[in-house]
């Protein structure tokens, strides 16, 4: 029989970690008496990051009196008490190997069903003071459990839990934790997993990834129910290569093409059309080294790379291209890489883009010609005038080798030579209030490239017109948003350490553009992406969640602690790892 120990609440707070300040519901109290338990928490209870905690499917979190036992053997603790770990309700009995997802149980008047194990989040460990909780509850199968409430009503310490119904599979709470954060996730279970309807939407979204992967080679694929980073091919070569330079080509006022092969004369290994490239520049007359991305704009399977170059004002890498690369010359090259590419489907296809941001979505142009797709296909562009709109003749000439396909290019301000009608189709700007009266299909897959204020708008705006967002694919030339869950995000400029620069090898930053040597305080690599203010994303900081998985463009890296499951061939995971040398990485 298991019995309510008992129930803990505490409203979200500041608290001091690491420096900084996490606002956070995890410090939660006993409370004697009764306690009203409501469809989104307990009264008296909050969450601070609704985001990874609460909300329906998370109400109520479930812990056990014998994990909490376990603990105190394996870290040789005594003070551990209920409520420790940030759980509404500790109760005697109900372990994670034994109750199931989709259990329902009675306690006093509230009837809760379970929904999903515990989240792997940091703030695991901040109350009980071990940095490793987060992994240890996965590997020593103890995540505890969240519950949706069924039935409202009140609960007390010392009530019995009644069990009144068992859920469809009896896939376990141990079992489908470590189904997702532990190697193996076999097909048969994934299938029975996806089939319990009490399991929380986010977790089946990441079971079904991981059940829609293909069979790869044993030890290289990573974790697409985590990260959508694993979803990429592993790259065709380690580190960077030299390519000569086989062609350069002006594409607008101030776009250049340059065009990359191998200076053997092989073909290049083929890439996904959407993918990019980073090269490695060495700035003559100076120690400067710059590294930056660049889409391929050309057609997947060709003998070259091509990439398509914006001159920026105050761009030092982009100067350097214009008028450095020639003919003949050699540029060191890191392999195609990247999420962002045209995924095998029929669905109508919206690739949308505004400036040099059509250098991926002309790559996926070239492959649905080179395929003879019959997707139904609608091209959106927008630029300034005829003088800044790169590949207007090739672009045009694709679409017309397409069966069903639809143009529509916006010219914010055309000149006296810009023909209405045939350079280009609408005057003003490529915006919501544009896109909304095109009439676009509403199944379609979305792919979208620009700068980020135009993204962030037109993706709101494809949304709120009934598209589904999980079909809206975005390309970002520079560093992705951060996610530092319950810390406020400070949007200062990447810069060097502060104090005295390290002894050790060069960690070079390439979407931030800094280079900086490697040295104490940071003992990882996220922190020391931190001390640095580049845009980081993370959850568990040891090794679980796949948050902070990250491309590792070249050089090597050595673990601490060892994470649960590998990531995906050419990526690491920042949060528990340090460079073995030289490392350049992609944030």
């Amino acid at each position: 029989m298991a019995i309510l120990a008992s129930v803990n609440v505490g409203m979200p707070r500041d608290v001091t970690w690491n420096r900084r300040t996490v606002y956070t519901g995890a410090w939660k109290q006993p409370v004697s008496g009764p306690r009203m338990v409501r469809r989104l928490n307990v009264d008296g209870d909050g969450q601070g990051d609704l985001a990874g905690h609460g909300g329906e499917n998370r109400a109520v979190l479930v812990y056990q009196v014998d994990s909490y036992q376990h603990w105190a053997r394996v870290l040789d603790r005594q003070d551990l008490a209920p409520g420790l770990l940030g759980e509404n309700l500790t109760v005697d009995g109900l372990p994670d190997d034994q109750v199931c997802i989709g259990d329902r149980f009675q306690i006093g008047q509230a009837v809760l069903e379970v929904t999903q194990p515990r989240v792997t989040c940091y703030r695991a460990g901040m109350r009980i003071g071990e940095p490793r909780m987060a992994a240890l509850m996965v590997e020593h199968g103890r995540p505890g459990f969240y519950c949706r409430v069924i039935e409202e009503g009140e609960v007390e310490s010392g009530q019995e839990v009644i069990k009144v119904s068992a859920g469809p599979e009896q896939i376990s709470v141990a079992e489908i934790d470590a189904l997702l954060y532990l190697p193996g996730h076999p097909r048969d279970v994934l299938r029975r997993a996806l089939r319990i309807p009490a399991l929380s939407p986010g977790w089946k979204q990441s079971l079904q990834a991981l059940s829609n992967r293909p069979q790869q080679q044993k030890g290289s694929a990573g974790n697409v129910g985590l990260t959508a980073t694993a979803a990429a091919p592993p790259p065709a070569w380690a580190g960077f290569r030299r390519l000569r330079v086989s062609a350069v080509h002006d594409e607008s006022r101030h776009v250049r093409s340059i065009s990359l092969a191998d200076p053997d004369g092989a073909r290049l290994p083929e890439w996904l059309p959407g993918q990019s490239i980073t090269v490695r520049l060495h700035i003559q007359g100076s120690d400067a080294v710059l590294v930056r991305n660049y889409s391929l704009s050309n057609r997947p399977g060709s003998a070259d790379y091509r990439i398509s170059v914006k001159l920026e004002p105050h761009g030092l890498a982009s100067s350097h291209l214009h008028a450095h690369a020639h003919p003949g010359d050699l540029i060191e090259v890191a392999a195609p890489r990247g999420v962002f590419f045209l995924g095998e489907a029929a669905s109508p296809l919206i690739l949308v883009s505004a400036g040099v941001g059509a250098t991926p979505v002309l790559s996926m142009l070239h492959r649905l010609v080179a395929t003879g797709s019959k997707r139904e296909t609608w091209w959106l562009y927008g630029a300034r005038n005829g003088r800044e709109h790169p590949f207007a003749a090739e672009s045009r000439r694709l679409l017309e080798q397409l069966p069903v396909s639809h143009s529509h290019i916006f010219y914010s301000r055309p000149t006296s030579q810009d023909r209405h009608g045939v350079d280009f189709t609408e005057q003003g700007r490529l915006s919501v209030s544009a896109i909304s009266g095109l009439g676009l299909p509403r199944d379609a897959d979305v792919y979208l490239c620009g700068p980020a204020g135009f993204m962030n708008d037109v993706t709101a705006g494809l949304v709120a017109s009934g598209l589904d967002p999980a079909r809206v694919h975005y390309e970002i030339f520079g560093a992705a948003a951060s996610l530092t869950p319950g810390i406020a995000a400070t949007p200062i400029a990447p810069h060097l350490p502060a104090g005295v620069p390290g002894p050790g090898p060069d960690i070079h930053f390439a979407r931030s553009g800094l280079s900086a040597p490697w040295g104490p305080p940071s003992t990882t690599l996220l922190e020391f992406a931190e001390a640095c203010d580049i845009s980081t994303r993370w959850s568990c900081r040891t090794g679980v969640c796949h948050n902070c998985e990250t491309a590792l463009l070249s050089g090597a890296v050595e673990y601490d602690p060892q994470p649960l499951e590998p990531p995906a061939e050419g990526n690491i995971l920042i949060c528990c790892s340090r460079p073995r040398g030289p490392v350049v990485i992609d944030l």
